[in-house]
């Protein structure tokens, strides 16, 4: 596919759905994505008249001023209760606490303007690069890490910025995995993405192609059957999207990921966790297990970032680590994301986990379930001879405990109430059985 340099040489132009009278949708209107683009949201007002309802204050004004408000008609749609205890009203309405900041927060807390080698490339971590293609998204988060972006009247990456981007890419070629990301790049014509698209595929360097996108959530009539034929085109090719409360997946977002899935697509999610949205272990544990019924693997759970407007979203560590400690267990492997801090000053994505490793010594390591048994497990037999002694001691000598899993004195330490106890005290109960039976 290619698109003539005019088309795409327009980095000042106005935004390509502008605001215009609101239309009322029919049918078909309301599912066409250029009909929901066109007409988003962007005054409280015109929420108001959409939500037929009175909600807005001084303080929501001057947030949404500082910054810009859009909602897709679609995503304002799965609003329950217009105020801020529904977890889509507090995703989609600017509110007064944006206006407060800590001392922490900044513009651009990932320093991504200090990793961009060239205008619309960030290039952090060896192997991989990230392309922000647009600044348009079909809404505007109000927990977005680029909000210092959000607004801007930058439609598209540029021909010039694009062929920058591309030799860069071809002298750098231990970049092999590049993110194309925005704004969402999902708002662009099918055509100028493919563009791009072909662009970096060309680069015989680059192996993989991953897209994000929230309009799967946020627009899911975005995603037609054209968009998928053209994307499959482009393989291998993944997909990370955005949901953050099963409040969004409804039948048209279940829609658009079977569309994608069924293209050979593989999807990921990656959410934020957010304070009074998502931050319970049940609503979690309800997300994740609705996106693998949809194809879609959870792939991360973010700490919200350090970003200016955002200080009331944020939660602590601690609770992050509690929901990944719910969730260990009671959900299939293929459900549980990674819990990752994206660190300040650029730091990149650091895991953080429950402490599943308790002890160690040179012959065992204590491990810890998800029920919080401890169990030794014992590490390669040493040839030395001073590693011989040392077994020898540990199982004649020393008391229990977790001193005693490290030692190999004890394989097991259980609290009495357990799965892995009545487990284990039922299969005793099995085998001692025929020797008690009558003849």
């Amino acid at each position: 596919m290619q698109t003539s340099s005019s088309s795409l040489e327009t980095p000042s132009q106005e935004d390509p759905f502008p605001s215009s009278p609101k239309e009322s949708p029919d049918i078909s209107a309301w599912s066409n994505w250029r009909w929901q683009m066109r007409n988003r949201i962007r005054n409280l007002n015109d929420l108001q008249t959409f939500l037929g309802t009175r909600m807005a204050c001084l303080s929501q004004a001057m947030a949404s001023k500082k910054f810009p408000m859009a909602i897709t008609p679609y995503y304002a749609s799965l609003i329950a209760q217009a105020d801020f205890t529904d977890p889509i009203f507090q995703m989609a309405v600017p509110q007064g606490k944006e206006l407060f900041d800590s001392i922490h927060l900044q513009q651009d807390p990932l320093h991504e303007d200090n990793d961009m080698p060239v205008p619309g490339l960030i290039h952090r971590y060896p192997d991989r690069a990230l392309i922000i293609t647009t600044s348009s998204c079909a809404m505007y988060c109000r927990h977005c890490t680029r909000k210092r972006k959000a607004g801007e009247k930058r439609p598209h990456l540029s021909e010039i910025h694009l062929a920058k981007i591309k030799d860069y890419l071809e002298n750098h070629s231990e970049i092999r995995d590049v993110i194309i990301s925005g704004g969402d790049p999902f708002t662009l014509e099918t055509g100028i993405l493919e563009h791009i698209l072909a662009t970096i595929r060309s680069i015989p360097s680059v192996e993989i192609l991953r897209i994000g996108t929230r309009t799967l959530v946020t627009l899911p009539m975005r995603i037609t059957s054209r968009l998928a034929h053209m994307l499959h085109r482009y393989h291998p090719l993944w997909i990370n999207t955005h949901f953050n409360h099963p409040q969004e997946i409804t039948k048209e977002s279940s829609i658009a990921c079977s569309r994608l899935a069924d293209a050979g697509i593989p999807l990921g999610n990656q959410s934020v966790l957010l304070r009074g949205i998502n931050d319970n272990p049940q609503v979690m544990e309800k997300l994740c297990r609705s996106l693998i019924r949809l194809r879609v693997r959870p792939y991360y759970l973010f700490q919200c970032d350090l970003v200016n407007g955002v200080e009331h979203f944020r939660t602590s560590l601690s609770k992050g680590i509690e929901i990944m400690e719910y969730l260990r267990g009671r959900l299939s492997g293929i459900a549980i994301p990674t819990f990752v801090v994206d660190a300040p000053q650029g730091g990149g994505k650091i895991p953080v986990l429950p402490n599943y490793i308790v002890s160690t010594s040179p012959t065992h390591t204590v491990l810890r379930n998800y029920e919080g048994v401890f169990i030794a497990y014992p590490e390669p037999m040493s040839t030395s001879v001073t590693d011989k002694v040392l077994i020898h001691e540990n199982r004649d000598q020393g008391l229990g405990g977790i001193w005693g899993l490290a030692s190999g004195r004890t394989r097991i330490l259980a609290p009495a109430d357990t799965n892995h106890v009545r487990r284990f005290s039922r299969k005793r109960t099995e085998i001692a059985a025929p020797s008690t039976r009558l003849s």
